[in-house]
């Protein structure tokens, strides 16, 4: 075996992330940009990863919270989005996970969402990180671009003494400069050191922010490189932001994958995965 064995956590009855099994993917567009999309992006990625034999949870916002300029998309809002993400799970049969920004938000979403995810600009505000373990929902925590891996630990800790030990951390890229990210490696093994499964964000990860003046930009032909250099390391999930026509979606567009793309990533990932953990 090539690499450790970290905590199982139990999403739903079906899907599970982490202990020593193929990655999971969690995929979809960044924000709820209407009904119609969210379910055909969720339709479509359940019939390729049932295909494949890939656990797959849903991924949309209900509010982009923190976007470039204040004229941009945001989305729905809480109460419309989880109506819809609510449809996505009864129509599809597959969890969902969506992110909150406020303490009050974890609470009434959590009603809906199978994992709560914690953004990365706010992975150390205390209060929200307590208001989320005290679901008792699962916790996905994206890494703050502004912090080294190890010092995830804390964020760790904040979750594990208010209850909740099904602890998710997500690696996004860290910044180099100014308008740009970059992924360093070793952030998945010393992440992985605590013993919750990592996922691997390979669209945020080429992310340019702010690269547009008004919005972000990316480099959407550095995430299946840097997506296979994620699974040969040994991650448990894979999350990719996903939508049937990039170029005109109405938030991170530049990093994310097209629609029609995605089975062929996915069993080429298969093949490096099952080689990494000797499956």
């Amino acid at each position: 075996m090539l690499i450790s064995k970290v905590k199982e956590i139990k999403i739903s009855e079906n899907v599970k992330i982490g202990g020593q099994k193929h990655f999971t993917l969690i995929a979809g567009p960044c924000v709820i940009e209407s009904e119609e999309l969210v379910l055909e992006v969720a339709g479509k990625i359940k019939d390729i990863t049932t295909k494949l034999g890939i656990d797959y949870i849903f991924k949309a916002s209900f509010d982009k919270a923190n976007r470039s300029s204040i004229h941009s998309f945001r989305g729905p809002g809480v109460d419309k989005g989880l109506e819809i993400l609510q449809k996505v799970k009864d129509k599809f049969n597959i969890p969902v996970i969506t992110d909150i920004h406020e303490p009050w938000q974890a609470e009434k979403v959590a009603e809906v969402a199978d994992i709560l995810q914690i953004p990365a600009f706010l992975c150390r505000q205390t209060d929200l990180l307590i208001a989320a373990a005290k679901t008792g929902k699962p916790i996905s925590v994206k890494k703050g671009q502004f912090l080294a891996p190890w010092d995830m630990k804390n964020v760790v800790k904040k979750l594990e003494e208010s209850e909740n030990k099904n602890i998710m951390l997500t690696e996004r890229g860290a910044m180099f400069g100014y308008n740009n990210m970059v992924v360093d490696m070793r952030s998945l093994m010393e992440m992985r050191k605590f013993g919750y499964p990592i996922i691997f964000d390979a669209t945020h990860s080429v992310q340019k922010p702010g690269g547009q003046g008004d919005t972000t930009g990316g480099d959407r032909e550095y995430v299946y490189p840097l997506m296979r250099a994620a699974l040969a390391i040994g991650v448990d999930a894979i999350f990719a932001e996903v939508h049937p026509d990039p170029d005109n979606a109405k938030s991170d567009g530049p990093n994310m994958l097209r629609l029609d793309d995605l089975e062929d990533i996915l069993i080429k990932s298969l093949e490096i995965d099952k080689i990494i953990k000797e499956l």
